[in-house]
């Protein structure tokens, strides 16, 4: 049984930042959390990096060490810092394989490991963000938090990542990609001329572009612990819903 709900769920958020110290404990200071890991395997792709927990999710800011890489390029097109990644657990990547194969998006990475395999999507394939689909073995570890991110848990003030949104020129028509690929029901309208769709457990929305910074991914939400009111933040280019 997958621990944070059957099927398809948000496990992870990524933000890209041109300083990476100071954007990391300015959010850990507003979200009442820690650092568990610096990934190593990151310098793969020009990046340092630093995941803080949010209960069983985690939020990872990357920022580039050299030039050239993915993550520059979004600093520059966009203007600065803001969202880089959209990163799903699964319980069936074979079943996401086939639908990504069908749909012909495009992978940049993948790789195969004893206790997870994922896939990263093209980010033009699918619009707005990079897309990672990830299946742990077992269902909740993530090997990407590093081997004690359940000694980091902190959930006082937040205790899960359960929503994004996404800005984009065609919002209905991104959000019917996205429901394709990730394999989820049909987009629903609310409001705004925005997009509603459902998670296993959450959802994503997708709005109209509002600004001169184009597509990405502009928000993400996170439900806060008990007697914790709702608030809106605004750190790393990103929009932070605590709900």
């Amino acid at each position: 049984m997958d621990p944070l709900g059957y099927g398809m769920h948000i496990r992870q958020i990524a933000l890209v930042a041109r300083d990476l110290e100071p954007t990391v404990a300015a959010l850990c200071d507003a979200l009442g959390v820690d650092i568990c890991h610096r990934d190593p395997g990151v310098g793969e792709f020009g990046l340092h990096n630093a995941l803080m927990t949010i209960g069983d999710t985690f939020l990872e800011v990357v920022s580039p060490t050299r030039d050239g890489t993915t993550a520059g390029r979004l600093l520059q097109r966009r203007g600065g810092d803001g969202g880089y990644m959209v990163i799903f657990e699964t319980d069936d990547l074979p079943a996401a394989r086939a639908r990504v194969a069908a749909a012909q998006v495009r992978t940049v990475w993948e790789i195969e490991l004893p206790d997870i395999s994922t896939i990263h999507l093209h980010p033009r394939d699918i619009g707005a963000a990079i897309v990672s689909i990830d299946q742990p073995t077992p269902a909740g570890e993530w090997r990407w938090a590093g081997p004690s991110w359940r000694d980091s848990r902190r959930t006082d003030r937040v205790i899960s990542i359960v929503g994004a949104e996404l800005a984009a020129v065609d919002p209905l028509a991104m959000a019917t990609r996205w429901a394709e690929v990730l394999g989820l029901g049909a987009p629903e309208a609310i409001d705004g001329g925005r997009y509603r769709v459902a998670l296993a457990s959450g959802e994503l929305r997708f709005a109209p572009v509002a600004d001169d910074r184009g597509e990405g991914l502009t928000t993400f939400d996170v439900q806060g612990a008990a007697g914790q009111s709702p608030a809106d933040l605004e750190l790393c280019g990103t929009r932070i819903r605590i709900v």
